[in-house]
């Protein structure tokens, strides 16, 4: 790739985005997973995403892969030929998945980002460009996605406008619990299954304290009525079975106990095999 002379232009969310975007988790850990194995001398990572249109024009982010590439304050070189075939045995698993744009490390886009762009606009309409912080400053981290719009006056592009687009990140339960502990720079062990329970129902039961309190602030009159919140909560006690309290004391009782087995036989089985081992590397030295 030649040098960049666009100008960037940065713009956030604006009210007019008619493209929006949904990120998978897998997506967010294979980029950070390739953040942690880059090069020593590299400085972020940048990477082809994979996915599909939806029929609402939601942009549906499913896979991804990283390109080497190199970079310096004047210019950027991608490895097109690798990309090309990374994109060929992604298709041969799965014909259905098709570049949809493509992702770099760290906050916001940078001087090299409109150059990176202009490359993915030829290989797709309109890519949508992931910007992930694996920093994760504050034990927070940034996802945010963009598109970009070229500024022009006559024949002359003046600059590339990225805006800001939506984007909806959801994980079920055992994905968030992966997640909050990627977010930790220091992490002492990976939670067992009953610490991730634990976890789980305490974020449960936080989210219950919030709903009531908001229904209260509605009834009270402290805040006005959503209806579009009242709906999604009336649809969610409606999904909730209808038993009686011993009973359901009863059904989350047997599966915890089913759980407790299965660490029991795990335990047994994991102590089994070390012990075989140790007796088999004795009959050999015997």
């Amino acid at each position: 790739m030649a040098a960049s002379n666009h100008t960037v232009l940065q713009f956030n969310a604006p009210a007019t985005a008619s493209v929006s975007a949904k990120v998978h988790p897998l997506v967010i850990f294979n980029i950070c997973d390739c953040y942690v194995r880059r090069p020593d001398q590299a400085e972020r990572v940048i990477g082809t995403l994979l996915g599909s249109v939806l029929l609402d024009g939601t942009v549906d982010i499913r896979n991804s892969y990283a390109v080497p590439h190199t970079e310096s304050s004047e210019q950027v070189a991608l490895d097109i030929e690798y990309h090309h075939n990374m994109l060929v045995s992604h298709q041969k698993v799965n014909p259905k998945e098709v570049i949809v744009g493509w992702y770099s490390t760290g906050l916001g886009v940078t001087g090299s980002s409109a150059l990176i762009h202009d490359f993915y606009s030829r290989e797709v309409p309109n890519p949508v460009h992931l910007t992930v912080d694996t920093g994760f400053r504050n034990g927070e981290g940034t996802i945010k996605a963009y598109v970009s719009v070229n500024l022009a006056l006559g024949d002359r592009q003046l600059a590339a406008q990225f805006q800001e687009i939506p984007l909806d990140l959801r994980m079920i339960e055992a994905e968030q619990v992966g997640f909050d502990i990627l977010k930790t720079t220091a992490v002492d062990k990976l939670p067992n299954d009953l610490e991730g329970m634990e976890v789980t129902m305490e974020r449960l039961l936080a989210l219950i304290d919030d709903v009531y309190k908001y229904v209260d602030d509605v009834v009270e009159g402290r805040i006005p009525a959503d209806n579009s919140i009242g709906r999604f909560i009336s649809d969610t006690v409606a999904c909730l079975p209808k038993i009686s309290p011993p009973a359901f004391d009863k059904l989350v009782n047997d599966g915890l106990q089913d759980q407790l087995l299965l660490l029991y036989l795990s335990s047994i089985t994991r102590t089994q095999l070390g012990l075989a081992e140790k007796l088999n590397t004795a009959a050999q030295i015997l």
